[in-house]
């Protein structure tokens, strides 16, 4: 659709506005060198035109909307047959679906040329929760589990490992809140703690936690309930009684002698953990106990009737096909990758305060370039091996056609304007993105002539109604932009990525956007 594109008109300037401007540009930096998305800047031009900035800053007025500007600006939008069709269009219907392009509809199909062997089934829906973490873990899981009890279709319990995640993220939160009894209650920390004490969202790290102390066991044995497949009102409920919670404890840490504290600390918190294991009880039902052993009866896909015993964490323990690469052992030794362009690559990254399992495993990113995050994936796939990733899912997407593309919505055809003015780092730094969905790769389409990815196949948990009966297919250039992390084995990264594992991690805030969890 078309669109008007103004200028300021001169006489509208000011002789103020005037000077401003001439200011900001005797200010122009120039670039020393760009180099893998990171501008170097003379540092002594950096400092001098911060303090001028600063200057303008403090000396420019603040400037009102001027309505006769807006109406003049009205009027010359409408002159243009063009806007006026706009106008009909996007006035009447969602602007994404009028703006959708046909031909990225067209040219992002589900052909891929590297495909693993087996991707599993069925599609999954997490339905209206935040577990797509749990869900994208899983259905990595289950592959191996699938080829070795010879299954069509199979789930593990998402239920099972959310139950236990709530319950750990509750007693990781009151930990928090005890050991940051010396920050204000108005403190950045404090509060960004109080703002969500727990989510349904995780990493994998968290999954690691929560499989090798509770093990997994399949969905059959513990369906989920209308809770875990619709969590508002559990989290409004355990949000209220955490937050209430952290401030008792905050008042006793205040007030106990130090003879006494200890103790009366640890009787309260043991009280509210009770509280808490009661409500996710009563509404998500009682999950089998880890160390009782079960009964799994299925009939696979030759149709003979068969039962499996075992603990969850003896099941959880055995993944493992004699034709597919995935063990519990390798599970554990997977390495999460992240492409964070504000830091350095080969850099080791971890959030302070960021779990669910006390004394288990913290959440670390091995940050890479993009190239090298995405030759890892292709290496992983070229194996016959599923990948676990995260992604700011929202953007440049639709559901319904299950297509993640730079192209698919054109903003500027309607607004002239557009939507990708802002680089990845810029994003991060600006609150525009973030990791806020986890799915899993199973297939790439690669250029024969060039060896470079084109498009990748994505195993979604929405269920079948979304995509294409529930399968996404993500552009290269869409990965690059919006696709942070990917979970793959360290045999298929380089001896300098591997060598980031041993390095001493920077430790982001809390608040910082890697600590968001898909």
């Amino acid at each position: 659709m078309g669109s008007y594109l103004s200028k300021l008109p001169a006489e509208g300037v000011t002789v103020h506005e005037k000077a401003v401007l001439q200011r900001l540009r005797s200010l122009q930096l120039e670039d020393n060198s760009v180099e893998e998305g990171y501008v170097y800047v003379d540092d002594s031009k950096l400092e001098k035109s911060e303090k001028a900035a600063q200057a303008i800053s403090k000396s420019r007025r603040p400037e009102p909307i001027s309505v006769v500007r807006a109406e003049e600006w009205q009027d010359a939008l409408l002159r243009d047959p063009k806007n006026r069709l706009a106008l009909s269009a996007l006035s009447a219907a969602n602007p994404r679906s009028v703006l959708t392009s046909r031909a990225a509809k067209i040219s992002e199909q589900q052909v891929f040329n590297v495909k693993i062997p087996f991707e599993g089934g069925p599609i999954t829906n997490q339905r209206q929760s935040g577990r797509c973490w749990i869900f994208a873990s899983t259905n990595v899981f289950r592959v191996a589990l699938m080829q070795k009890y010879g299954l069509d279709e199979f789930e593990l319990s998402q239920a099972y490992l959310f139950f236990w995640d709530k319950f750990e993220k509750s007693n990781w939160f009151l930990e928090q809140i005890i050991s940051t009894v010396d920050e204000d209650l108005d403190s950045r920390l404090v509060q960004t703690l109080l703002h969500e004490p727990l989510s349904d969202g995780g990493q994998w790290d968290m999954i690691y936690n929560l499989v090798s102390k509770y093990g997994l066991v399949p969905q059959t044995l513990y369906p989920d309930s209308f809770n875990a497949s619709s969590s508002s009102v559990i989290n409004s409920i355990i949000f209220t009684k955490l937050r209430e919670d952290g401030l008792i404890l905050r008042k006793l840490l205040s007030s106990s002698s130090s003879s006494t504290m200890a103790a009366a600390v640890s009787d309260a918190k043991t009280r509210m953990l009770k509280e808490i294991h009661t409500i996710l009880t009563l509404t998500l039902g009682p999950p089998p106990s880890r160390d009782d052993e079960f009964a799994w009866s299925f009939t696979d896909k030759a149709g003979k009737a068969r039962t499996v015993r075992a603990t969850p964490r003896a099941f959880a323990a055995d993944i493992y096909s004699s034709s597919f690469r995935i063990t519990s052992d390798t599970v554990a030794k997977m390495v999460s990758l992240v492409h964070d362009p504000r830091h350095e690559p080969l850099t080791l990254l971890t959030v302070d305060r960021l779990g669910n399992v006390v004394g288990g495993r913290a959440v670390t990113y091995v940050n890479v370039d993009v190239a090298a995050l995405k030759a890892a994936c292709v290496a992983m796939l070229r194996a016959g091996l599923p990948v676990f990733f995260g992604s700011d899912v929202g953007k440049f997407s639709d559901s319904a056609l299950g297509i993640m593309d730079l192209a698919l919505v054109d903003y500027e055809l309607g607004f002239n304007v557009s939507l990708l003015g802002m680089d990845k780092a810029a994003r991060l730094r600006t609150g525009e993105s973030q990791m806020t969905h986890a799915m899993v790769l199973t297939a790439v389409h690669v250029d024969e002539a060039s060896g470079a990815a084109v498009r990748w196949r994505v195993q979604n948990s929405w269920g079948t109604a979304a995509g294409s009966d529930g399968w996404f297919v993500m552009s290269d250039a869409w990965m690059s932009e919006f696709v942070f992390q990917a979970v793959v084995d360290p045999k298929f990264l380089s001896k300098d990525v591997r060598e980031v594992l041993d390095s001493e991690p920077t430790v982001l805030p809390l608040w910082d956007p890697m600590g968001s969890l898909a």
